[in-house]
């Protein structure tokens, strides 16, 4: 085997042949590329523990003939064996089994070094497609210098992962004449649904991981604040960082100066920002000044802007929160955030149980299987009438959008559809206004769903009609989804009536205390049917909230527009398995585990529901059962397969059997004490 040197200068020079070769003018030498991606990367230096050597060696900005630039970052290692390091699943192995940076592969492998500080440009830069370069090179006992390339793009779309470009021995990809045919290239690279989906899962537990982090920081260090001003305080960081482009840039940390002055405070300038984007956002000037005014009265308060050693408490709480959140909302995950937010924000509090069930929100997972059975697509109008942070409308935006981007294959054509579905096609109240600001800021994060987010009582105040935009008209709903505050009347089940005798077709799916079909919302039940029909009922786990309420759930789906008829075939399935396995451990990586093929059983569920009981795989006969219920009873919707106690003669064999077998036992034990005793 070849003699391999720890460290090889000799790679930088070829490098900087490379460079000069092809005109890209660039010394590797640290130097001053663009303002913005510096400051981007020393956040991130400073972070892995890196001083300004543990850095890309080489930045570029290129700009192909589209007139767009691409950051291009070219980090060099000094060993044969150091060019990339991968998980398991093939990606880049830059975090840890508890979601959290893997500092030693980040710091020893050149791509997935470039790949981290390709990261830290999506977080704190406006550019949202960049090229992380690895090179690591050796000389050989021959004397000959040996060298590896690895080429990857990160970007937005591929939720800063990183895929590889192909294979390449040097650098001329990056010439001028060259560089729109490697961007061509990149632009056809595509991820399958499958590991889009299983990088958002990632994606997600490092979320999880974030958010915990960050309240038990606020919570700990940041004295005088309340859940909801901790909840305030990161939407109106989030909002203020987020920018448009050409029209407003993002607020960066530096631009707040702690200072004293009237009207240049920190809150001053947050607010400043916020009120920029919200402008450009064309939301009705009522809906504007709300957000604002809610959002200020924390960002404006004396004590939270009052500068300690020089730093204002608003200052530290908003750095904490870019640096620990923007990645995320910057790369554009389409999951339910501030839900996440809410339920680690709230999980401080010492509600009762019955508040604890009303604020409780909706698992993702628990989203998008609603919104299926809602069998929500790309021309539905989706309604909820407890919108909480809007993760039921979330999942449902997400849908209708995959569904839009299957079936249209003009880009202009999905584009139009995209901007209808958000504005036009979700509709969503929450009364209590923490909590429909959150609505608001995942709206917004999803770019932007939000225009028919409502702050209204969806019982006593709502008309049915859109809330901004066409006020005069009624929103056409044809998909209904639902997990009620459970303190309300019928357990929830008024809801449910009111929204469906709004609809004159389509479906809805709603989560909802069991007892809601067992005789707690008897008079909500009767009328329902009598307008509706109930197609399923579906045991839910029992600790599917766990840690945040301990009742038993089951999801109600319904066809809406026709009376339930007492011969109706309902689908009655005991889900109570459903392959996640939870724990409730505060410092666990992951409280939720697919021990049993769960995404398998949710997806069979649906079917079952949807098509009957020839799709049974996993589940079951004892498990699914198909009966009726009578429309003028109310109270009984939570039916299980009946147990057949008629002895088989399989169950009389192995009856007998079991008896022979314990008196042959006992037989032989006597037998053997008698022999021992004589033996004495």
């Amino acid at each position: 085997m070849a003699k391999v040197e720890s460290v090889e200068p000799n790679i930088v020079d070829l490098v900087n042949t490379w460079l000069k070769d092809y005109k890209l003018d660039y010394k590797l030498e640290h130097q001053s590329l663009n303002l913005e991606i510096d400051k981007a990367l020393n956040e991130y230096a400073s972070k892995s523990g890196g001083s300004g050597g543990n850095r890309p060696d080489a930045k570029l900005l290129l700009q192909d003939d589209a007139l767009n630039y691409y950051p291009v970052l070219i980090e060099c290692k000094g060993y044969r064996d150091r060019l990339v390091k991968l998980d398991s699943n093939k990606q880049i192995a830059n975090t840890t089994s508890k979601n959290e940076p893997y500092y030693s592969n980040i710091n020893a492998y050149a791509v997935n070094g470039a790949v981290h500080y390709a990261n830290a440009i999506l977080h704190y830069t406006s550019y949202t497609d960049v090229i992380a370069i690895g090179i690591t090179g050796y000389k050989a006992v021959d004397g000959k210098l040996k060298h590896s390339i690895g080429v990857y793009y990160v970007s937005r779309e591929n939720l800063g992962i990183g895929q590889e470009v192909d294979k390449y021995t040097d650098l001329s990809f990056l010439k001028k004449e060259n560089f729109n045919s490697f961007i061509k290239k990149v632009r056809e690279l595509s991820l399958s649904q499958e590991e889009l989906d299983k990088l958002r899962e990632k994606r997600e537990k490092e979320i999880n991981t974030s958010l915990i982090k960050l309240n038990n920081d606020i919570y700990k260090n940041e004295k005088g604040l309340s859940e909801t001003d901790r909840v305030y305080l990161v939407a109106a960081s989030i909002i203020a960082t987020l920018g448009i482009a050409g029209k407003v840039s993002p607020l960066e940390k530096d631009e707040l100066k702690s200072s004293e002055e009237e009207g240049n405070r920190d809150g001053d300038i947050i607010v400043r920002k916020i009120n920029a984007f919200l402008s450009h956002k064309s939301l009705p000037k009522t809906k504007k000044d709300l957000i604002v005014r809610t959002l200020q009265n924390t960002l404006l308060s004396d004590n939270i802007n009052k500068p300690v050693n020089g730093e204002s408490q608003l200052k530290r709480v908003f750095v904490k929160i870019v640096d620990d959140l923007g990645i995320y909302y910057k790369i554009g995950l389409t999951t339910d955030f501030t839900g996440k937010l809410f339920n680690e924000m709230y999980s401080w509090l010492g509600f009762t149980q019955d508040k604890l069930n009303d604020v409780v929100l909706t698992p993702s997972y628990v989203a998008n299987f609603l919104v299926k059975l809602a069998r929500v697509d790309m021309d539905s109008y989706v309604w909820d009438f407890a919108a909480g942070s809007a993760g039921l409308l979330v999942a449902a935006m997400n849908e209708m959008l995959d569904d839009a981007k299957e079936r249209i294959k003009s880009p202009a054509e999905y584009e139009q559809k995209s901007l209808k579905i958000k504005a036009e096609q979700l509709l969503g109240l929450e009364v209590l206004p923490n909590i429909y600001m959150l609505a608001i800021l995942n709206m917004i994060l999803m770019g932007d769903g939000s225009s028919n987010i409502i702050n209204q009582d969806s019982l006593r105040d709502f008309d049915g009609n859109y809330g901004y935009g066409k006020r005069d008209e009624k929103f056409p709903a044809t998909a209904f989804v639902l997990n009620p505050p459970y303190s309300a009347d019928g357990n929830g089940m008024i809801f449910v009536e009111k929204a469906l005798s709004m609809m004159s077709s389509g479906y809805a799916a709603i989560i909802i205390q069991n007892s809601a079909g067992s005789g707690k919302a008897v008079g909500y039940n009767r009328r329902i049917l009598k307008h509706s029909t109930l197609l399923a009922s579906i045991k839910m786990p029992v600790d599917l909230f766990i840690g945040k309420s301990s009742v038993q759930t089951n999801v109600y789906v319904f066809r809406v527009g026709e009376p339930h008829h007492k011969d109706e075939v309902v689908k009655f399935i005991d889900f109570s398995n459903d392959g996640y396995t939870r724990t409730n451990r505060r410092k666990a990586s992951n409280n939720l585990r697919d021990t049993d093929r769960a995404k398998e059983r949710y997806q069979e569920v649906v079917d079952l529901v949807r098509f009957g009981k020839n799709k049974l795989k996993i589940f079951t006969e004892k498990e699914y059962y198909e009966g009726t219920i009578d429309p003028n009873n109310g109270a009984d919707w939570n039916q299980s397969a009946p147990i057949d106690t008629k002895p088989k003669l399989e169950d009389f064999k192995k009856t007998v059997a079991d008896y022979l077998a314990w008196e042959v036992s006992n037989l032989i034990k006597n037998s053997s004490e008698e022999n021992n005793c004589l033996g004495k």
